[in-house]
């Protein structure tokens, strides 16, 4: 029977995991090297000690009701979007909150964790750790591994000729970057568009005296900012449009997408342009647009060669006197502490059974946490696990037989080449509202639309036309919260809270408005799902979904419906 339960790493999936320990009665004891908690969001002003850190302009892309714990809103004057100081703030008031900091060991490093000689029948680990120079050794009946996929700088340095021996500027990687302080006049090249891609030239192009920003294929730019100025993923992921994506054939939900993300600016104007695939690679940048539009930077493609001072593109365009090149090519997984059979498993994330459990394993005693990328925050669906995997780990939930799980992962990896993403399976991102909903049904606490609008219809409107809020999972089964219904019929009140910040004429709820307004489609839009089912039946199939990336725009769809 699992009762001590080792946490590795004290960020939002560690603490997540130390509070559902708790909840379930499991005693946890959480390993962290560092000095505090937030993982990655606690910001470092240098990189000596190898920790990986969000750089110091970094504001979150999901805003902050589609990111929070799902029992533990957000304070109603914090800002929709946070500055990671802010979001630091917020994991520590969850921590005193819930008095998780006695739990967490600082200063600690996991060296090993092994199965120890009786695993098939006890399940148990044998964990080695180091603090203050002294080793230790300890028997754990389950582990959470918490470390993340922000583990290894990828610095794809052989994929670009000369760049290793004739360039003669100073290169680095976007986990190193943390101001523009130290590049004022320069020219600077950043390789790689996604968020860490355009962030940082967008901050640089401040300073620099000029930025170019190379992409291999392109990328859709949104704004976080979206209709009647209300967050974009608020608006946008809904169990509505999922329902109606799920509708939809495929090649018209991606005309929609497209259409959608051009309506700001045209991006092909913009050499932005993403050429025609089925996973559509898309960014959040408020500036980029109006940094490429005044010329303070200029997008190019991919590069081919580095000369000692020069940048040669496969349009065979020269950009001289380069004196930066920043490489914003992502991370790679990395879980060193762990022995070798497990390790090899863990380091793809499809290979791990609904991206948490080794299939392999003769006893579900580790799990793997956060190692997965949604359009949604990240932040609730590792809650959400952490939630399902201390059930499991209690015997309150049961996973497959292993055969079936296999199967399952199988499934998953034939889907995704069907789809294109043969090459690399981690930089696949989830459809947000289908994951969720998929954890939480093996947990037991996924919400009964349908029966919510015989009982409660005033709730039933706000579940499934509006947002898809963390506070949906605590209507219903294990670790109800009675706080959960109020969350959500308020959710829109703590978006305008920190906005009004000055007396004006008052305006219509929006809330109020979104009541009515779906109150009134509600029999239209029924009907139509009805028409479509029985004279439809071809359409009966998962779509593209149109939320969007970060979490917004779900590029992953895998299933659908209510």
């Amino acid at each position: 029977m699992v009762q001590r339960v080792a946490i590795i790493g004290a960020g939002v999936s560690g603490l997540a995991s130390i509070k559902c320990c708790l909840d379930e009665g499991l005693k946890p004891t959480c390993f962290e090297r560092s000095n505090g908690i937030g993982g990655l969001w606690r910001f470092s002003e240098t990189t000596k000690s190898g920790r990986i850190s969000v750089y110091r302009s970094v504001i979150t892309n999901t805003s902050k009701e589609m990111s929070c714990f799902s029992d533990f809103p957000f304070p109603d004057n914090f800002p929709n979007y946070l500055h990671h100081s802010r979001l630091l703030d917020y994991f520590r008031m969850y921590a005193e909150h819930f008095d998780l900091l006695k739990y967490i060991h600082f200063g600690t490093t996991v060296h090993s964790i092994r199965k120890c000689p009786d695993f098939s029948a006890s399940g148990q680990w044998e964990i080695v750790t180091e603090a203050n120079g002294e080793q230790k050794s300890s028997i754990f009946d389950a582990v959470m591994v918490c470390s993340g996929h922000y583990a290894e700088p990828h610095l794809p340095l052989d994929s670009f000729p000369g760049i290793r021996n004739r360039f003669k500027g100073q290169c680095l990687h976007s986990w190193e970057y943390k101001d523009s302080d130290d590049f004022k006049g320069k020219r600077i090249l950043v390789v790689g568009t996604g968020n860490s891609g355009g962030d940082i030239a967008v901050d640089l192009s401040h300073v620099a005296a000029q930025v170019f920003l190379s992409t291999r294929s392109g990328t859709w730019v949104v704004s976080r900012v979206s209709n009647q100025g209300f967050p974009l993923d608020m608006v946008f992921t809904t169990r509505f449009a999922n329902c109606v994506e799920w509708l939809l054939p495929s090649v018209l939900a991606s005309r929609i997408k497209r259409k959608k993300f051009s309506a700001w600016f045209n991006h092909e104007n913009y050499s932005l342009f993403q050429q025609k695939s089925q996973e559509l690679h898309l960014i959040v940048n408020d500036e980029l647009p109006s940094c490429i539009l005044c010329g303070a930077v200029v997008v190019k493609p991919n590069v081919k060669e580095f000369t000692e001072t020069s940048a040669i593109f496969e349009d065979e365009t020269v950009m001289d006197n380069i004196d930066v090149v920043v490489f914003a090519t992502g991370f790679t997984a990395s879980f060193p502490f762990l022995e070798e059979s497990v390790q090899n498993v863990c380091k793809s994330k499809t290979s791990l059974y609904k991206y948490v459990f080794p299939p392999q394993l003769e006893k579900p005693t580790l799990a793997v946490l956060g190692f997965i990328q949604l359009t949604g925050s990240i932040m609730v669906g590792t809650e959400l696990q952490a939630r399902w995997v201390t059930r499991v780990f209690k015997g309150s939930n049961k996973l497959p037989q292993v055969s079936r799980m296999m199967t399952d992962v199988s499934k998953e990896k034939e889907l995704l080449m069907k789809r294109g993403f043969s090459r690399d399976y981690n930089n696949t991102r989830a459809s947000f509202v289908v994951y969720m909903d998929e954890i939480a049904s093996c947990i037991g606490v996924k919400p009964n639309v349908l029966l919510l609008f015989l009982t409660d219809p005033k709730l039933a409107l706000e579940v499934f036309f509006g947002p898809c809020t963390p506070y949906q999972y605590r209507l219903v089964g294990p670790g109800k919260w009675g706080g959960a219904r109020n969350a959500i019929l308020t959710q829109w009140q703590r978006v305008l809270t920190p906005l009004r910040t000055r007396v004006v004429n008052d305006s219509p709820n929006q809330s109020s408005a979104l009541g009515w307004f779906t109150l009134l489609g509600l029999p239209a839009f029924l009907g139509a799902i009805f028409l479509i089912f029985k004279y439809s039946p071809q359409l009966r199939f998962p779509g593209v979904c149109l939320n969007g990336d970060i979490s917004f725009w779900a590029r992953d769809f895998m299933k659908g419906g209510l």
